[in-house]
């Protein structure tokens, strides 16, 4: 994990140029000017856009607001999904900034989950950390786990801060010597031309054999049509690319788009 930190960092410090637009049919008392603002890939829209509802809520008569929901190119964007997760499976080759449109009316029902506050955001963020730790240790690190490390990991992530966050992620993040890998290795792998929103199996990092799995066993395995005859393949993991040869270890698990 040591060794890993600068690309940690990098990872964690990725940022998204984007321009938010207030969709042409709401009513404001006085023009709307874009908003302008660095995402974060590793966050979610709903949990770093305080500052945008803020800009737009003051051309806006209080009875025209309702809740806020975000769309691109006609798409509404899932709150639930990581920022960089939505950046690249719907506007990774548009120019930049990525322009986004608020929305202030007319909820999505069928296609959003309702975002009532921050404590929704929390209870899926933790539930995934959960989940993950089931594949991994039997959940036995998360388990053990103070009250309070959760919460430092979940302030961590919403405020943005690396090394408050790292401190208990890595925890997750580590297993025995003597053991090659995790007991699986936990991953989704997002499609962009499916309706299957994404693909999620049980699969461990190392062989029956004794060999350490790479990421193209990974994706031979669970998704072959991902791979061509040459054993190439084009994916984005967390805003890096990654070739099929990668081996799968604790600090190369994460969510493949």
């Amino acid at each position: 994990m040591t060794d890993d930190k600068d690309v940690l960092r990098d990872v964690w410090f990725g940022r998204i140029p984007t321009c938010f637009t207030l969709y042409q049919d709401e009513i404001t008392e006085r023009e709307a000017e874009p908003y302008y603002l660095l995402l974060p890939r590793v966050s979610y829209l709903t949990l770093v856009t305080d500052k945008v509802k803020k800009h737009f809520q003051k051309v806006m008569r209080q009875e025209d607001i309702s809740e806020i929901w975000f769309e691109y190119e006609g798409t509404p964007l899932k709150w639930h999904y990581p920022i960089g997760l939505l950046f690249d499976l719907l506007a990774s080759s548009s120019a930049l900034p990525w322009n986004i449109t608020v929305h202030f009316k007319s909820f999505p029902e069928k296609d959003l989950l309702h975002c009532p506050s921050k404590d929704a955001i929390e209870a899926h963020f933790m539930s995934c950390m959960k989940e993950a730790d089931a594949l991994k240790h039997k959940s036995q690190v998360i388990n053990e786990m103070q009250k309070k490390d959760h919460k430092q990991l979940w302030m961590g992530l919403q405020n943005d801060r690396f090394d408050q966050f790292w401190a208990i992620n890595r925890k997750l993040m580590e297993y025995p010597a003597e053991e090659n890998g995790f007991r699986y290795i936990p991953f989704r792998i997002y499609q962009t031309t499916t309706e299957r929103p994404f693909i999620q199996k049980l699969f461990r990092p190392v062989a029956a054999d004794g060999q350490l799995h790479t990421l193209g066993d990974l994706l031979k395995e669970v998704c072959p049509s991902a791979v061509d005859p040459e054993d190439r393949v084009s994916l984005c993991c967390s805003g890096w690319s990654a070739v099929v040869r990668s081996w799968l270890t604790a600090t190369s698990t994460s969510e493949f788009k």
